[in-house]
């Protein structure tokens, strides 16, 4: 008789056996992992399954165990730990082949990006509802132009601010998709804000949540793990999310990025892009970075300038907003994070 428990971290037997199970499968125990389980034959491990979130991952069953429903009884097992989390639904991101699996299961295919991947979900927030809010929020497109930015704002800086100002004077109205995955320095709900104080004179850019489908832990969770595996095939997903399920629904006619020459991440995802939206009749145009002189802007550089207190640097790239909010007593204390994170002595 098999037997399911939590496999605790500080178990080392069961956690060696996990990342070998895992690794027969061409997976990994990489990101952000809230919870993990496994079903055992005596001591042996047989199957195992976590959950990240609201996302179900690692799902794995031994080669010589398969055809015992043994991933219902991971899925079973994983949910009851969501609903006693008081998780209102959940997502798998999965291999295409392995799609009726999950939908035997309940679930529902939101998209596939063949061959590398797909996207299932079941229960309630699902991505209908997240189109639904955000409709509501930005209504109909202003004319046949609709531009489309998906942006982290770590902090939001001038070169996000050039962008934008691009972006909308190409377009009749543009959606501003703020990254809602909450792994960056500066918290999710204090970039929405930045961003939406930074745009206030543009009266035709509509700044919103990015919800669980753009650059999220569903669809792209390497985003936040720079040098991981699996590129090719969460770049693709997210791409494909985007072109088939919100692009259509909220009436965007092209996605603008901003140019990236050093971060092979951000690379990897423009390519992405490239590839899928035209194939599903969308413009997609990638715009020069900003400079400051020879200085190209970025969020990373203004965290550095941050931890070294070096506010000239600091005034030369962010707006008046966010200088605002970093000399504010919220500012004060991520700066003091940054710091820390990067080993600097407290000033």
């Amino acid at each position: 008789m098999y037997t399911e428990r939590q496999i605790l971290p500080d178990n080392k037997a069961e956690n060696r056996a996990l990342l070998d199970l895992l690794k027969s499968f061409e997976l990994t125990f990489s990101g952000n992992i809230d919870y993990t389980m496994g079903i055992f034959d005596g001591d042996r491990l047989i199957a195992t399954g976590s959950l990240s979130g609201r996302v179900l991952r690692n799902i794995a069953v031994d080669s010589e165990y398969q055809g015992q429903k043994l991933t219902h009884r991971i899925l079973a097992h994983l949910m009851a730990e969501g609903d006693r989390r008081s998780l209102p639904g959940y997502q798998i991101f999965t291999k295409p082949e392995k799609v009726p699996v999950f939908e035997r299961d309940g679930f529902t295919c939101v998209a596939k990006a063949e061959p590398y991947a797909a996207l299932l979900e079941r229960g309630h927030d699902g991505i209908q509802d997240f189109l639904a809010r955000t409709k509501e929020l930005v209504g109909e497109p202003a004319g046949p132009v609709r531009g489309a930015l998906v942006m982290n704002c770590n902090p939001f800086t001038r070169g996000h601010l050039a962008l934008i100002e691009y972006t909308a004077s190409q377009c009749d109205d543009v959606i501003l998709f703020v990254v809602q995955e909450d792994r960056s320095t500066f918290p999710f709900a204090d970039r929405l804000e930045l961003v939406r104080k930074g745009t206030a004179h543009l009266p035709n850019v509509h700044v919103v949540s990015g919800g669980d489908y753009i650059i999220s832990n569903a669809t792209f969770p390497t985003y936040f793990i720079k040098g991981t595996e699996a590129l090719d095939a969460q770049t693709k997903l997210d791409a494909t999310v985007f072109a088939e399920c919100i692009a259509p629904a909220l009436g965007i006619t092209v996605r603008f990025v901003g140019e990236e020459p050093t971060d092979g991440t951000t690379q990897a995802y423009n390519t992405a892009l490239a590839k899928v939206l035209p194939m599903n009749q969308m413009d997609f145009q990638i715009i020069p970075r900003k400079k400051d002189g020879d200085n190209i802007i970025s969020a990373s550089k203004v965290r550095k300038a941050l931890a070294e207190d070096n506010w000239d640097l600091v005034k030369d790239f962010v707006p008046p907003t966010t200088l605002e909010y970093l000399q504010s007593e919220r500012g004060a204390k991520i700066i003091q994070k940054i710091k820390d994170l990067q080993g600097a002595p407290h000033t």
